[in-house]
């Protein structure tokens, strides 16, 4: 929600009874499915079978580990093992109108940056809408692609906004032994697949009474569920709202109490010192338990990254983390940025210093959290296939082929992208730049691009992995120059473990020349290191004389096993509503079963009368929303097809199912509230 007014105390950020609008004004098509919200009491009723947008809203992705490594730790100040990052973000949409799967918008809150982070807490509830709210599928795939836990929200606003203390009330109401909206929250959890919950209470009114059956409905869903609760230091044990801005005798009963946890951490306010730091630290281990499960606030919402935090009370140069850092409305780099180029230099301040670069941070003001935090990687086995896909676009090409022309966006199809941005060395001056580019992608929306003057050698170091080789591993890279038979000047560069456990010198594998003036791909087999262990994968760029204008695309760099597997079609796909907004234009609902095995993702088409495709979107989930399908002609009948797409990118055969068409027409919803209505200029970043 947005930001409207400060006060000087304790409560950094007040918000609006209603949801944000959307970044740019616009309409949503009928029957959208839309993330879910509920007032305490509606959730009693709440039942998935019933519910016709629950299977849009799931996450099929599992949560992958993820490793440290400390000889590919790139910032020297950075500790391993010690604080943690939790952000609090919107994800673009405010609480009501917030697409399950993306929309056909580009403007949107695509966040990359998860190596440095543990948790997002998918901020939102209004007193005039709802004031729980679970995270959609897609964001949820993307922090678990990248190892990252994702929490839901519960707001129960000040009163001054809305707030009204019998939902806190609702909330913790009794059923014998059982408390009913505990038990509802952990089957939401559950069968959307999301990790945790964020308990934000600062509507004023209650008493002790109310704050220990806060404190136990906590310890309940603890009891009952693998499900995490992460705390808001408001509410103190007398029920009244008193930020501490600690950890205290006045508060530490909703973090542990009577010697058993309680909640799994805190997010402290924001007007800490180091003494409260130091004194909560304290406290925390008194209890056994890490100090690094509570969370310092930080509001960046309003100044980003001029916004004053104590470091070093936090993070003290050379010593210890006092605990971890607690990020509140990370989506400043969106709601303040001008362009898609300006927006993605925010998000890399925010997270590598000003430098943009998380090897080489400042040593005073904005550091960049990974002058702090060293970043984790869940690419710890195989296959790994990046397309550098940030899921948004301004078009969707499959295996170089552009399928669709139009804004979209589906963070649930975000790939892994590189570990470090950006990491670019050269024997004297780097004067070659990387960036995510729209204007060609190989496959969804995004390709990386490379361009300056390549006038020595330059090292891009792109990913942190943990790949164990085997002789039957390969690696692919796709690449363009825009011109055939030209040098590419190109090649992969690999560092595997030596055999003293450090990091041993780079292996090149050359692309060579092209044989295209599009896509070119080029395979390694890496047999001859099996047995051995890839830590690093980067890119070199030389030339035997320099190039004035180099610019070269990647669309594709995979490491898998061979033979690759090809994966079985989902079976059973069924339209299962379709709502027509004139006679030339539907949406519909898709079902379909899984497929067995692993899969990367599912690709849903139209065939057209000619027989070529037109891609409709993608999910890993078996439920999936189409926002746009577009009558050709005055056909009768439309074929839809939906295939897997498996771990190393092989594509199954489809699963087909059609519609017919009528010419009624319905009428589009309003889908976004009035507000900002900045738009982009698609500029490639």
């Amino acid at each position: 929600m947005r930001p409207v007014i400060r006060v000087c105390a304790a409560f950094v950020v007040l918000w609006t009874l209603v949801a944000v609008p959307a970044v740019v004004a616009g309409s949503l098509p009928a029957d959208q499915p839309l993330a879910s919200f509920w007032f305490p009491n509606d959730l009693l009723t709440w039942d998935p079978a019933t519910d016709p947008d629950a299977p849009f809203n799931r996450s099929s992705v599992p949560r992958r580990d993820r490793f440290l490594d400390p000889n590919t730790q790139v910032n020297s100040h950075a500790r391993p093992d010690e604080a943690g990052v939790v952000i609090l973000s919107t994800s673009g949409a405010g609480t009501s109108n917030n697409p399950s799967q993306g929309a056909l918008q580009f403007r949107t809150y695509a966040f990359s940056h998860w190596p440095y982070i543990d948790i997002w807490v998918m901020w939102g509830g209004s007193a005039g809408e709802g004031l729980i709210l679970a995270p959609n599928g897609g964001l949820t795939d993307a922090a678990h692609r990248n190892g990252v836990k994702m929490f839901g929200n519960i707001f129960f606003p000040p009163n001054v906004f809305g707030g009204n203390i019998q939902w806190v009330r609702d909330l913790v109401q009794r059923s014998g032994a059982t408390f009913p909206v505990a038990d509802k929250l952990i089957e939401v959890a559950e069968y959307y697949g999301f990790d945790g919950w964020f308990i934000n209470q600062e509507t004023s009114g209650g008493n002790a009474a109310l704050a220990t059956d806060v404190r136990d409905f906590i310890r309940y869903v603890r009891a009952n569920s693998s499900i995490e609760i992460q705390w808001y230091d408001a509410m103190v044990e007398t029920g009244s709202i008193s930020y501490q801005n600690a950890m205290n005798a006045n508060n530490d009963a909703f973090f542990h109490e009577a010697g058993n946890p309680v909640s799994h951490s805190m997010f402290l306010n924001y007007f800490w010192t180091t003494n409260r730091l130091i004194n909560s630290a304290t406290l925390a281990t008194s209890f056994g338990r890490s100090p690094y499960e509570l969370f310092a606030g930080a509001d960046i919402g309003i100044n980003g990254t001029n916004t004053g935090i104590n470091w070093n009370g936090l993070f003290p140069e050379g010593k210890a983390h006092r605990m971890s850092l607690g990020f509140f409305a990370t989506q400043w780099s969106l709601d303040t940025a001008t362009s898609t180029a300006d927006f993605y230099r925010r998000e890399r301040t925010i997270w590598a210093g000003p430098g943009e670069d998380p090897s080489s941070t400042t040593s005073s003001g904005w550091r960049g959290v990974a002058h702090f935090i060293p970043a984790r990687s869940s690419i710890n086995d195989l296959p790994f296939v990046t397309h550098f896909n940030t899921g948004q676009g301004t078009q969707v090409a499959i295996e170089g082929e552009v399928l669709r022309v139009g804004d979209w966006y589906n963070r649930g199809l975000q790939d892994l992208l590189p570990t470090w941005r950006w990491i670019m060395n050269a024997t004297t001056t780097a004067t070659l730049e990387p960036s995510l580019d729209f204007d060609a992608p190989y496959y969804g929306g995004t390709s990386l691009r490379v361009t300056g003057a390549l006038d020595e050698a330059h090292q891009l170091d792109l990913f942190k992995t943990d790949l164990a080789i085997t002789a039957d591993t390969e690696m692919t890279l796709v690449y363009q120059t825009g011109s055939a038979g030209s040098p590419s000047n190109l090649s992969a560069a690999l560092a595997f473990r030596d055999g003293g456990g450090g990091l041993g010198a780079f292996q090149l594998f050359p692309a060579g020349t092209t044989s295209s003036d599009g896509w070119n791909t080029v395979t390694f087999d890496l047999s001859a290191f099996a047995g051995e262990t890839l830590n690093v994968v980067s890119l070199q760029f030389d030339a035997p004389a320099p190039v004035a204008n180099y610019d070269l695309r990647v669309g594709r760099l995979a490491i898998y096993e061979t033979p690759i597997d090809v994966p079985s079609p989902p079976s059973s796909v069924t339209v299962e509503n379709k709502v027509e907004s004139d006679p030339q234009t539907a949406t519909l609902r898709l079902l379909w079963d899984h497929a067995p095995g692993e899969r990367y993702t599912y690709n849903v088409y139209r065939r057209n009368p000619d027989d070529t495709r037109t891609y409709l979107g993608g999910t890993h989930s078996n439920a999936y929303f189409v926002a746009e399908v577009e009558r050709v002609g005055s056909e009768d009948e439309t074929t839809i097809e939906v295939e897997t797409v498996g771990a190393e990118m092989a594509a199954s055969v489809a699963a087909t199912t059609t519609f017919t068409w009528d010419v009624s027409s319905s009428i589009f919803t309003d889908g976004f509230e009035s507000g900002d209505t900045t738009a982009w200029s698609n500029t490639t970043p």
